[in-house]
């Protein structure tokens, strides 16, 4: 079997082109574009391209993007006060905290500070505590978990009483994944480092969403014959052959999986741009909800 590759750099491309034409619709209405705010604090290279990825997708859609930067050193109350500077700015819509925040913030205190009409990265307790209640929706899910979301449905997925294996557990992908797997009337188990026996369990997934953050970990033996897997991980590895001496893999080993699953999101270009194109669609969302059109 040679699997269908998700293309979600295609995906992401059309679904951007659609924003676009949002936001010219936004402007003529207004007389002003979109506003996203980031919070950038740290010296984390990986939270510095990322951000600089997501300001590029936003200009190129015609939508504001600022950046408020801070240092490693910079303190809770800094840190706050950024968050409530955007939150003040009428032609801010949208807020990104960049996580991770350096050890000694507190998380969970600046993401409850986002305003939630702004919580376009879906982190807010509220926005999650929504998303994990039956019959309740949240204004806003985080954007990797819904990135993956739309690819699944692109690549024709039915998830109604499927069973769905989510390797890994975070705030930011594993946990959400999870339930809006379940939202979708998927059977879902969560796998982590204390799994047992992880091959044998993933022999029973009709659909696979690894986060777990290392190098091609999951074999194509331990898959089932025509699963879907998403491969949320970006992992840097040494390339000799590479210009740059390195390149980026997934946390699925690609090769091998291609010759048994059914479809499966490639690395890079996979996730990671529908990840930039869902917070970007819910920054539009938001724009049009407090703008009032």
């Amino acid at each position: 079997m040679t699997a269908q590759i998700i293309d979600g750099q295609a995906i992401a491309d059309r679904i951007r082109a659609d924003i676009a034409l949002d936001v010219t619709k936004f402007q003529e209405k207004f007389g002003y574009a979109p506003g996203l705010g980031v919070v950038l604090a740290g010296d984390n290279p990986a939270s510095q391209t990322y951000v600089r990825m997501k300001q590029n997708a936003c200009h190129r859609a015609g939508m504001v993007s600022v950046t408020r930067t801070m240092t490693a050193q910079s303190t809770q109350a800094e840190v706050e006060s950024a968050v409530a500077e955007l939150n003040a700015d009428p032609h801010i819509h949208g807020i990104l905290v960049q996580l991770p925040l350096p050890k000694h913030i507190n998380e969970e205190i600046i993401l409850r500070a986002v305003s939630l009409d702004k919580d376009v990265d879906g982190f807010h307790p509220i926005n999650i505590g929504m998303l994990g209640m039956k019959g309740r929706e949240p204004l806003f899910t985080p954007a990797t978990p819904t990135g993956c979301m739309v690819m699944l449905q692109e690549a024709g997925v039915d998830l109604n009483g499927a069973n769905a294996v989510v390797v890994g557990r975070s705030n930011i992908v594993g946990l959400p994944m999870a339930l809006m797997l379940i939202k979708a009337n998927a059977t879902v188990t969560v796998a982590h480092s204390r799994t047992k026996d992880l091959p044998a369990l993933l022999k029973t997934a009709d659909v696979v969403v690894a986060a777990i953050g290392i190098p091609e970990y999951i074999k194509g033996e331990w898959l089932k014959s025509g699963a879907v897997v998403i491969d949320v991980g970006t992992n840097q590895v040494q390339d000799p052959t590479s210009a740059k001496g390195y390149k980026f893999v997934g946390d699925v080993h690609f090769d091998s999986a291609a010759q048994v699953v059914k479809a499966i999101s490639k690395v890079p270009g996979g996730v990671g741009p529908m990840t930039i194109t869902m917070l970007m669609q819910n920054t539009m969302k938001a724009a049009w909800r407090i703008a009032g059109g």
